[in-house]
C-alpha cells in the first residue's frame, strides 16, 4: 500500500521515533496497522472476505476511535463490540491482533502515549473476549 515516497518517508520516521501526539500520529499508527492486517494471513480474511470492510469508511471510524481513546477528542460516537458479535473470530485472533498492533506501534513511536495504546489495545481485546464467552483465556500482555 505504501508507494516509494510513502516507504521513504516512513523510514524516516521510524529513525526518528517520538510519542504518538496529535491526529497526524493517529492515521499514521492506524494506517501502518491496518496495511499489516491486510496483509495477514490469519485477520485479513476476517475483515475483506467475510465482513467486506468498506476501508474509505472503516478508516476514517477508526481515526476516531483511536483518537477518542488517546487523545480524549471525543471524536467517536458508536459502540465497537456488536459489530463484532458475529465475527468468525477466535482467541487467536485477538492475540495476533494485539500482536500486530503492539508492533506497529513500537515500529512507528516510543513514550508514554505509545505505551498507553499498546495497554489499551491489549484491554480493549480482553474485553471483548470477555464479553464473547471466551474469558477463560487472558491475552498475553505485550513486553512495554
Amino acid at each position: 500500500m505504501l508507494d516509494n515516497k510513502g516507504a521513504k518517508w516512513f523510514k524516516q520516521m521510524q529513525d526518528m521515533k517520538r510519542d504518538l501526539e496529535n491526529e497526524e500520529d493517529i492515521k499514521l499508527l492506524v494506517n501502518t496497522f491496518y496495511e499489516s492486517v491486510n496483509q495477514d494471513e490469519l485477520l485479513s480474511p476476517v475483515f475483506n472476505d467475510f465482513s467486506r470492510i468498506n476501508w474509505e469508511k472503516h478508516l476514517p471510524l477508526m481515526y476516531s476511535f483511536w483518537s477518542t481513546v488517546l487523545l480524549g477528542s471525543m471524536a467517536y460516537k458508536g459502540q465497537p463490540f456488536p459489530k463484532h458479535m458475529s465475527l468468525p473470530i477466535e482467541r487467536r485472533h485477538f492475540s495476533r491482533w494485539v500482536e500486530l498492533f503492539c508492533k506497529t506501534t513500537d515500529t512507528l513511536f516510543e513514550g508514554n502515549k505509545a505505551t498507553e495504546a499498546k495497554q489499551k489495545a491489549t484491554s480493549i481485546a480482553h474485553v471483548f473476549q470477555v464479553r464473547l464467552g471466551m474469558s477463560d483465556i487472558l491475552i498475553k500482555q505485550p513486553a512495554l
